[in-house]
């Protein structure tokens, strides 16, 4: 699956009830966490071989493992040392938000709704992470938190049940299509923000869109719902 940032919605919403909360990956949807990997490993090649061992561990992970211990695990598999495990937690304050990030979210602050993350981290870094954004956020959920990675479904539902709403009642907003599968299991509309050109597995849902940059999500929900 590869849609472009203009791509059309494959539907319109199917019921009256209005969006109370936009949910987001965190560590991919909103924040460029792949600079700091690469940072850290000391070259992009290096840095998404790492990052890639590390998510393919998380995927195949179900029930929630230290996040650190995969970090580590991942390095050993990349041929890197273990300490750049404990080299990225001393970065990770480095994190920064994709550039049209705190308009983006500003906006749909005005427009009332909730704001949330779910995110595949532990609790420590996943708060830590929520706060560089620079927006506060109503819920954060981490899967440290729901004792899953996602796309265990569980996560997703934990963030629902937090808010206090419906599958129907929230959408999603992935940066990986892996979020796809688990939101598909709950139910909720998801958009895909495929910033770096990740490819989606084979049994991933089509997105209710597909783009490359935050700045058409606002149209692209306001379509959706028939705004």
């Amino acid at each position: 699956m590869n849609q472009s940032s203009t791509s059309q919605l494959t539907s319109a919403r199917p019921d009256s009830h209005p969006p109370k909360i936009i949910l987001f990956d965190l560590l991919t949807a909103l924040i460029d966490s792949w600079q700091v990997w690469n940072e850290t490993a000391g070259s992009e090649t290096l840095g998404r071989k790492w990052r890639m061992a590390y998510l393919k561990l998380t995927y195949g992970c179900g029930a929630y493992r230290p996040y650190e211990t995969l970090v580590e695990e991942a390095a050993l598999a990349s041929g890197l040392d273990i300490s750049f495990a404990e080299r990225l937690r001393e970065n990770w304050h480095n994190l920064q938000p994709w550039s049209e990030v705190v308009s983006v979210l500003g906006l749909l602050r005005q427009q009332h709704y909730q704001l949330g993350v779910v995110t595949n981290c532990s609790d420590r870094l996943g708060h830590q992470a929520a706060e560089l954004v620079g927006v506060p956020f109503d819920i954060v959920v981490t899967s440290d938190q729901a004792g899953f990675y996602k796309p265990d479904p569980r996560p997703y539902q934990l963030a629902l049940d937090l808010a206090g709403v419906k599958a129907e009642e929230a959408i999603f907003v992935a940066g990986s299509a892996y979020d796809l599968i688990g939101t598909a299991k709950v139910g909720i509309p998801t958009f895909w923000h495929n910033r770096i050109g990740l490819k989606a597995p084979e049994n991933a849902p089509l997105p209710m869109k597909e783009m490359t940059t935050l700045t058409d999500l606002p149209a692209a929900i306001n379509d959706y719902i028939g705004a």
